[in-house]
């Protein structure tokens, strides 16, 4: 059985969307990270998005743990045209597609982005190259909101509208197993 241990990576306090911007994460909490250090397994390898509020998570939490090289597939949504832009000011600009990708998930992706199918697509790949590559092992996989919630939906058997319903907390577990099908153990768990 393979176990990914899905992290969100720390918070960056952003009030805009922050898809492939490169923006750091805030790991000041330290007892925060304890407390998720702990509750990972220790045996598991560890790998990360390239992004940098990924990576410093992921990094955070190698200790005894091998740690693999930054994932480009494991990256946040593309949100083309609107990463660094507040929610409001991409709803005034672009009403009715910004109303479109949240109650119709699935094909619509902001302008110059990618859609949830996309992006699913791209992580779904990384995730069977990392299960090839890792058999039997616990992954714990330091990514995104949006990245986690490709993966949580395939495996609740959610539709992308249905999964984005799911909170996703920074510095949360959620933990998905795979033995020939996948099985939902916990999501959103704050240790």
């Amino acid at each position: 059985m393979t176990r990914f241990w899905w992290v969100r990576h720390g918070p960056t306090h952003s009030k805009a969307f922050a898809g492939w911007r490169d923006i750091p994460a805030d790991l000041s909490d330290t007892a925060a990270l304890a407390r998720l250090n702990a509750h990972l397994p220790q045996q598991a390898i560890v790998v990360s998005s390239d992004l940098i509020r990924a990576a410093a998570t992921a990094d955070a939490l190698c200790q005894t743990r091998t740690r693999l090289h930054h994932h480009t597939d494991l990256r946040e949504f593309h949100f083309g045209d609107w990463d660094g832009l507040g929610f409001a000011e991409v709803a005034e600009r672009w009403p009715e597609l910004s109303r479109q990708y949240w109650e119709e998930p699935g094909h619509v992706a902001a302008p110059n982005g990618e859609s949830w199918v996309m992006a699913e697509a791209r992580v779904t790949a990384a995730v069977h190259r990392l299960m090839a590559d890792y058999p039997g092992q616990d992954i714990i996989a330091v990514a995104h909101f949006g990245v986690i919630l490709t993966q949580f939906a395939i495996a609740a058997g959610l539709s992308p509208y249905q999964a984005l319903a799911q909170k996703i907390d920074n510095l949360s577990v959620t933990c998905l197993a795979f033995d020939g099908a996948w099985r939902v153990e916990h999501v959103n768990h704050v240790p």
